[in-house]
Order: C-alpha cells, then structure tokens, then sequence
C-alpha cells in the first residue's frame, strides 16, 4: 500500500520515482547503482531496519510505513529538506534515525526483538493452523490425548503443524541474533533457539526453556558475535572469519553455555517444581486452581508451564479435576491475546491484529503456542495478563469441580465429550479470556502513557503549583505532555472526560486584526477602544486564532499554524519552524488526549514568543494515546533564549486550564474569533 501510494503521489506531482519493496516475499524492483545515482533524494518508508550503505551522500528521509500510506505527497516535499545520508549503515521506519524523523529512536534489542518475532509469526500461524484443522476433523481422543490414525491424511497435516512449532523458535533467537550480529550470528542463534525447544534430547533435562529460552540465546548469540568481530586478528584470518571462525566458535561457546549453565539448572528447577506441586494436591481448590493457571500462562511450553501440566497428566485417573484446572487455563492466552487486538485495535499494527485472529482460532483447540508472538513482543505487559487470567480460569474450573480425562485443553476437548462439568468449563475460559484481553491493553496502555508523561520534565509540579512560573529546580530541557482531561497525572487532581458540543459555523477570519473586527465579533470585556483581553501575556491575539483549520494532518496543520503565526511579523523563517516543529513531533506526539494537541518549538526562526490557536470539526489525527482526534490545536513558539522559562511557563498554564471540562467545551462551542478569545482570556 506504501508503495501504491507513493508511487500515485509522484506521478500526480510530475515527478520520476522508482519504488523498490522489501516485503515478505523478498525484494522486488530493486533500486540499482544508477537509479540511486539519479535519484534527489530517498524515502525509507519501512517498520525495521534497512541497510543504508548505498545511499550515502543522498537526502534520506526516514519514516514509518504509515506515513508512507497517509501522506505521501508530504514525504515527497518533505525529503527535498531531508539531511544528507553520511554513515551509518541501517534505518528503521520507528527509528527517527537522523535521517528526517520518523518516530522515536528505538534500542537495538528492541528492534532485534521485533526482527524475531516478525520471522516467528507465520511459523506459529502456519503450524498453529495446521495442527487446528487436524484436530477438528481427524482427532480422536484417547487416554494419551487426542490422537491420529497412523499414516491417515490428518495424522500428516498434523504432523507438517508440528514441524511448523518445531521451527518456530530456532528462527525467533536465529533472528533476534540476525539483527544484531548479522549473518554470522544466524547460526548459533538457531542452533541456540533449538536447544530452547528440545535441548532434552541432547542433555537429557526433563523440560524446555521454551519461547523465553529462545529470548536468551538469540541476545546472547548476537552480541557473543558482536564482541568476537572487534577481535582483531592477522590479515590473513580476515576472509574466513564471518564464515568458518565466527560461525563455529559462537555455536560452541552458546552451545556449552547454554547446555552447563543454563540446561541444568532448568532441569532442577523442573525436578523440583514436579515435587512441591504435587505435594500441593490436597489444598484448597481454588488455591490449586489458581496455582496451575499461573504455572500454565508463564512460559507456554517452558519448564513452569510443562510442571503444571505434567502434574496435572499424571492425576488423570486418580484425580482429574486437577486437569481440568489445567484445560481452563491452557487456551486462556492464545483467546486472551485475540480478543485484546479486537477490543483496543489501535494498540497493535497491522500484523498483530492478523495474528490476534489466528490466535482465537489456536486457542478454541488448546494451542497455547498462539500467545507467544505476543508474550515475546511485549513480556512486561503480556505475562502478567496471561498469568492472572490463567488464574482466574484455573480457579474458578477448581470452585466448579470441573474435570478433564484427556491430557489437552481448551474448548475442543468439551466438544469430544472428554469434560465434567462443562457449563463451568466454558465460564471459566471466558472469564479468564476477558481477564487476559482486559489487562493486557490496561498494562499496554499504561505504558504508553508513563513513555509520554517522562517527558513532562516536572511540568506537573509546576501545573500544580498555582504559581505562574515553574517551580525552581523542578524542569529540565523538553516536556511532552500527554493525558490531559483523560485520567493521566498533571497535577493535584485529575481530568474526566468531556462530551464536547459541536463547533459552530466559523466566521471568516481577516488576515489582520482590527478593532472593527474585534468588536463585530462580541468579546465579552474588551474596552471601548476594541482591545481583546490579554492572553497568555499577550502572546496570543485575535492575529493568532482561527476557528477552523482547513489542513486535515498534522503535517499541513503544523504548517498552517506556523504561517498564521508568521503574521504577526515574530516569525524570520516559517520553515525553519515547522521543521523544528516537526522534528519535536518525531521525538514523540504532542497530542494529549481529549481531542487536544499543544505542537511546540524552541527556535530563533521565531524573534519573541508567539502562540496560536486553531480548531478542527472533524479532527486531526495526531497520535494521542487515548485515540481522539485533535480538535483543540495550540501552537507555541519561542525563541531558544527564551525556551527555559516562558516555553514551559505557557506549558503550564494551558496545560492546568485544560484539566477542566468545561474550559474545553466553552472553547470549542465559542462560534467567533472574539468568543474564542473571551473564552482564552480566562486562561491565568
């Protein structure tokens, strides 16, 4: 679609483009020594890194591939401006990577993860799929689980879903490790990822690191291949290096690693677990239950979660409503993870929202494997979900007496009639299911909030404080706001969310103010020589204010402000100050929730500080944290000597102000430039 898009752009602007893409299938179109030679300038519209070398002494601009889709026609004006590309030999559309913005600079182990993950998720939709399908329409169950017939055609459909899992970690940790060491470190990445799915066979431990396991050995492989590069050795050894050396001494050195420190120990643990759960038996219920949902959601296949299993398999017979605290629990974080991607869609891209469908699907026959891709993205938020609602499903199937005389779980093993107490079976999967989902998007939430609110640089002491100036000592260099109305902390109180009135039909606005217009407009207070009330120190005014912005992004917003507020004779370089006002967006939205966004720039483009304000009826996207469109849009702008005091000083103010609801509502349903002011001028 990017490319779609920017190829229909330039065409519709006259301009010559070649459009290579580096999808799934491979790269296609590719750009050659000439096309680059020719080419003005370069647009990277791209989610993970892409090799920069060739570019070199070329304007590159480096974007998400959103914007790519969104605003194409922007990219191909804004990369004329773009800095020149000198070094440097990679770019990820999220790195903002110096190459024109493109979000915030993301860590190498952030990026190595999400190359992992990204190679992970069609192995564990493919094998996860495959191995549904088989289940429904030729599985039986038998005491041992559900079962095939030999050599029957589901018995290899199911058998290709498990080649399918078999591959899915080795290329995880072969991936995270590509990512940081480069094909020199795929191999003892893999390798490192195998031994993290079956390293039982090779050292004889009774469990599995699982998909946390293959996290260790793919950083570790990475960076082991990291440090054995800036080993220098004789000139001769040079060529070999990269594909006998390095190779060879990672692998062992993982391989020895991993099977002495890390096997081991892994193997004791299971030991030990085994033996606490089981003597763990004759407890309450519900603290069983509870116990074998967390154990189940930890690590989907790791030595926790096979504990829990294992125990609950070797009562079957004797005690089988321990399996069926387990069969609760086992889909609860594949069904989790989907219906989070379904609730809170704007939370996940595009490829995790995909792999939330398949997930439901995994999870309907017990594939928990279908949460990992989630749990690996985001371990933090993921595991603490999948852990409480397990919990919950566990606890409740243990309350009900529900049974299971099957070793597998999930609503499947209900249909084969293999459950006791099956109403309470499916209450208990929901219940955790909508637990899982529920937590998951408060916790991912939550943690885009907390990124936006650290940078507020102590501006909620200052919004607190009553005083016009900040609090000495209490700031530092930049603030992004973020939460203001909707819940978030920036001051002693807290916001509530708003049901804003619908904005009346705009005036038309003269590019210069007059004491006519000021007058034919109504402010409430002005004088009988026409002055509007004083705002913001007299750094907003009727010059700065238009009730309805016609840009429709934020780019063009940015920049219609910026010339509105260049008519006031502050602004030496419009420019200048939208790119500055850009390159702060880049950093991080400015958007704050509650349909406000507060865009600002220190920069001497600008002679004194100068503030506008615009609304928007249908609303701009902007990247607010809650999902609202701004429609409230201040503009700040100082000059850098100014920038340590009236900068967040004006930043205060406003933002204090629009913790209240009915400031916001007054501002947007004022229908004149003068109501507007009026409404402003109570801003103190």
């Amino acid at each position: 679609m990017a490319a779609e898009k920017l190829a229909q752009a330039a065409a519709a602007l006259g301009i010559e483009m070649k459009v290579e893409t580096q999808g799934s299938i491979g790269a296609e179109n590719v750009l050659d020594d000439n096309d680059v030679k020719e080419a003005d300038g370069i647009i990277i519209a791209a989610d993970k890194d892409v090799a920069l070398d060739r570019f070199a002494g070329k304007r590159v601009l480096s974007v998400p591939v959103a914007d790519g889709i969104h605003r194409p026609e922007q990219l191909i004006e804004q990369v004329r401006s773009a800095p020149v590309h000198v070094g440097g030999t990679a770019a990820g559309g999220g790195a903002g990577s110096g190459s024109g913005g493109g979000g915030k600079e993301r860590s190498a182990a952030y990026k190595a993860l999400m190359n992992g993950v990204s190679h992970m998720i069609p192995f564990v939709v493919v094998g996860g799929l495959l191995l549904a399908v088989s289940i429904a329409l030729g599985g039986h169950t038998t005491p041992k689980g559900i079962e095939f017939d030999k050599d029957s055609f589901w018995f290899y459909v199911n058998a290709l879903g498990g080649l399918g899992f078999k591959l899915m970690l080795p290329i995880f940790s072969g991936y995270i490790a590509f990512a940081l060491g480069d094909r020199p470190a795929l191999v003892p990445g893999m390798i490192g990822g195998f031994l993290a799915y079956d390293g039982m066979t090779i050292y004889g431990a009774d469990a599995n690191a699982g998909f946390l396991g293959a996290i260790a050995t793919g950083f570790l492989a990475g960076y082991l291949v990291v440090w054995i590069r800036k080993v220098k050795v004789p000139k001769f050894v040079q060529p070999i290096m990269p594909i006998i050396v390095i190779p060879i001494v990672s692998t062992l050195a993982l391989g020895l690693f991993y099977i002495y420190v890390i096997g081991q120990p892994i193997s004791w643990l299971f030991t030990h677990l085994t033996s606490w759960l089981n003597g763990m038996t004759g407890s309450s219920a519900i603290v069983l239950g509870a116990l074998i949902g967390l154990m189940i959601a930890f690590d989907m296949g790791g030595p926790v979660n096979k504990t829990a299993f294992l125990v609950a398999v070797g009562l079957i017979g004797t005690n089988n409503a321990v399996m069926g605290m387990a069969a609760a629990a086992i889909p609860v974080m594949p069904l989790g993870q989907g219906l989070a991607t379904l609730l809170r869609r704007k939370l996940y891209s595009d490829q995790e929202r995909e792999t939330g469908i398949a997930a439901l699907f995994m999870g309907f026959f017990g594939i928990s494997e279908g949460a990992i891709p989630f749990a690996a993205a985001r371990p933090a938020q993921v595991i603490p979900a999948n852990m409480l609602g397990g919990a919950v499903a566990g606890a409740i199937a243990g309350v009900a007496g529900v049974t299971d005389s099957v070793p597998h779980g999930g609503p499947i093993v209900s249909l084969f009639g293999a459950v006791g107490g099956a109403a309470m079976f499916f209450v208990a999967i929901a219940a955790g299911t909508a637990v899982t989902a529920l937590t998951t998007n408060a916790l991912i939430d939550l943690k885009g909030r907390k990124a936006a609110r650290q940078g507020a640089d102590g501006l909620a002491v200052a919004a607190g404080s009553g005083a016009d100036a900040p609090a000495a000592g209490s700031l530092v260099a930049e603030p992004v706001l973020a939460g203001v109305g909707s819940g978030a902390r920036v001051d002693a109180g807290s916001g509530g969310s708003a049901a804003l009135s619908p904005v009346a039909e705009p005036s038309t606005q003269p590019s210069t103010p007059s004491a006519t217009q000021t007058s034919t407009d109504g402010v409430g207070g002005a004088d009988a020589a026409g002055a509007s009330p004083e705002v913001l120190s007299g750094y907003l005014t009727s010059q700065t204010v238009k009730v309805q912005l016609a840009s429709q992004d934020k780019e063009a917003a940015i920049r219609e402000m910026a010339e509105m507020l260049a008519s006031t004779g502050n602004v030496r370089d419009v420019d200048e100050l939208v790119r500055v006002a850009l390159a702060r967006e880049a950093q991080g939205t400015t958007g704050l929730g509650e349909e406000i966004a507060i865009p600002h720039a220190k920069t001497d483009a600008v002679s004194s500080p100068t503030v506008g304000f615009a609304r928007s009826v249908e609303g701009i996207e902007w990247g607010s944290l809650d999902g609202t469109r701004a429609k409230l849009v201040f503009m700040i702008s100082v000059p850098e000597a100014a920038a340590g005091d009236e900068h967040l000083r004006i930043l205060a103010l406003l933002s204090r102000k629009l913790m209240d609801p009915g400031f916001r509502a007054r501002l947007m349903d004022a229908p004149t430039t003068g109501a507007v002011l009026e409404v402003l001028g109570e801003i103190r």
